[in-house]
């Protein structure tokens, strides 16, 4: 009897409960946006309704709230918005306008879109389809905009494009506009284009006052006349007004194919001017070579660079590298006078030159080197080591192919002096030398193969015989040559032969009879302490090496000298002695 009635009431309770039907009405349903995490403590006035052609209540449709249609105005705290219909939820302080919808702030600024949706508490709106925010700074375009009153702030994340009033388009995802300040912060990657260039980045801060923008991401500024030159930076600012760019973080200039990198940049995209300082690199990759220093300079309508403050220049070859330091670099291009459309790359060095390279190393004052053609200029002071010889003068010149990457020769002008050992498997004191007022060396796989003296030519050069069968070499004595010219021969890196011309005078001493003094020039200097011996002593003034020493061997000389002394002592006449009466 008991379970009986336990089971008629459960079906009861359940036949009670099936006849019962959801509340079609569920109320407004709002975006989380137009939840208010710090409302206003005053209370929020009332939306007010100006002027409408018709109103009335629909009990199936906007869960009965007011209908208003055609030209309906609505006001709220010097806002106006405009639309062809408009559901007010009064209880709510809330409203959803259709069709032509428009807003417009206490401000001047212009909401227009085909639906918006404002709630008059938290003076929060979003509009969507087709909206156009418009200020006296420029029009953004988008699909779907949030609008809150309070701080004055608009944001999309459907994608967007901006119209700024100086002629500028921006694209992005996402962005939020602050229309009291007039700064625009986009969110993720992001397009400004300009009648002169493009900004590509992940992050940008712009303020349209002051045409200012800031970067907090990867960022390319390019030039539209010149897409190859532009402007790179993870952290910077650009002024659009004054084209001037400031890079703070793995920031590069790009212009005219050259590279300029450093800790701090600027660069202005009007004039063509940039600087760099801290960790500067100028990287040329056309002539595989680049400049480090602690300050740069570019000028891109020159077209021209300068690099100081201990600089330093690599250039990379296929199977060696030209090291050089200077304290000052200059790298320029100028159009080839045999075809305008090409250019010529130049360089310059000023004091202190340094060259290493592992066949020849070099030190001038300064230094003109046409890269394009590869012919180099050492002036003032030069002084050029190949192996164990060394060239001075007051200019050489040398001359080099830059496809092939060898040296075809090298011009000495004005008081040459070519020095070289006379065997270099010895420390002996013995070396060949050739003197003249100008000269010029050809080189064979970069070794010196043929040197011609010309004008005033001398030359001091020790004369071997060598025997056919045993194959051994003996020493002659040394040649004394004054001509005009004097054309010398290299075989495998030494002196073969010497040929004197043009008003020839060669005379050759046995060593016993040429002193030590006699087989040198007055000027000569075989330096072996300023020669740098690996790359890193081009940052020396002088790496200061031990100088070499050679032995001297003038016993030959000596031993003759004596008994020539000896001899002539026992030819001197007798002088007859006087004898007094």
């Amino acid at each position: 009897m008991k379970k009986s009635f336990l089971f008629i009431l459960l079906l009861t309770v359940v036949r009670i409960f099936s006849q019962v039907t959801p509340d079609q009405n569920q109320g407004l349903v709002k975006d989380p946006f137009f939840s208010n995490p710090n409302p206003n403590t005053e209370a929020s006035k009332k939306v007010q309704h100006r002027h409408s052609d018709t109103a009335g209540v629909s009990p199936d449709k906007y869960e009965g709230n007011m209908v208003f249609s055609g030209n309906v105005v609505f006001e709220h705290q010097g806002s106006v918005l405009t639309a062809d219909e408009v559901v007010f939820y009064q209880k709510e302080n809330f409203l959803k306008a259709i069709g032509n919808v428009v807003l417009t702030t206490a401000d001047g600024n212009r909401i227009t879109a085909e639906e918006m949706e404002y709630d008059g508490n938290t003076q929060r709106g979003i509009a969507r389809r087709n909206v156009v925010l418009t200020d006296p700074k420029q029009t953004i375009k988008t699909e779907t905009l949030y609008y809150d009153k309070i701080p004055n702030t608009a944001y999309f994340n459907t994608g967007g494009t901006i119209y700024s009033n100086d002629g500028s388009v921006m694209y992005t995802k996402a962005a939020t506009y602050y229309l009291n300040s007039k700064m625009i912060d986009f969110i993720g990657r992001s397009n400004i284009e300009t009648d002169k260039y493009t900004i590509i980045s992940d992050n940008i801060k712009t303020n349209q006052n002051t045409g200012v923008s800031d970067f907090f991401g990867p960022t390319t500024i390019r030039s539209k006349e010149n897409p190859i030159n532009y402007v790179y930076t993870e952290q910077g600012t650009n002024n659009s007004k004054t084209g001037e760019s400031f890079l703070n973080k793995n920031s590069r200039i790009h212009y005219n194919g050259k590279i300029l990198t450093g800790d701090k940049l600027y660069f202005n995209k009007t004039t063509g001017f940039g600087k760099g300082t801290g960790n500067v690199k100028l990287d040329d990759p056309k002539q595989n070579r680049y400049i480090i220093g602690g300050y740069g300079e570019v000028y891109e309508k020159k077209d021209s660079a300068m690099v100081t403050d201990k600089p330093y220049l690599v250039k990379v070859l296929t199977k060696d590298s030209v090291y050089m330091s200077a304290e000052k670099f200059l790298s320029f291009q100028k159009p080839d006078s045999a075809n305008a459309l090409k250019k010529k790359s130049f360089l310059r060095a000023y004091r202190k030159v340094r060259i290493f390279k592992t066949d020849m190393q070099g030190r001038a004052d300064s230094l003109s080197f046409n890269e394009t053609d590869g012919e180099m200029h050492l002036m003032r002071k030069p002084i050029l080591w190949m192996g164990v010889k060394q060239i001075t003068g007051d200019e050489i010149r040398i001359y080099s192919d830059p496809e092939k990457e060898i040296t075809d020769s090298i011009r000495v002008l004005g008081n040459a002096f070519a020095i070289s050992k006379a065997d270099s498997l010895n420390l002996k004191d013995e070396f060949n030398q050739i003197k003249s007022k100008n000269m010029i060396v050809y080189l064979k796989n970069n070794t010196i193969d043929i040197a011609k003296a010309v004008g005033n030519a001398q030359a001091i050069t020790y004369a071997d015989d060598t025997n056919q069968k045993t194959k051994e070499v003996t020493r002659i004595g040394v040649a004394l040559s004054t001509c005009g010219e004097i054309v010398a021969g290299f075989i495998e890196r030494k002196l073969e032969n010497v040929d004197c011309n043009i008003g020839a005078n060669s005379d050759i001493y046995p060593m016993s009879k040429i002193s030590k003094d006699e087989r040198f020039f007055k000027d000569f200097n075989w330096n072996t302490k300023d020669r740098p011996q690996k790359w890193r002593d081009i940052f020396l003034d002088t790496p200061n090496y031990p100088e070499t020493v050679y032995q001297s061997d003038n016993s030959l000389f000596e031993r003759a000298d004596a008994e020539r002394k000896k001899l002539e002592e026992k030819n001197k006449p007798k002088t007859p002695v006087r004898v007094k009466k």
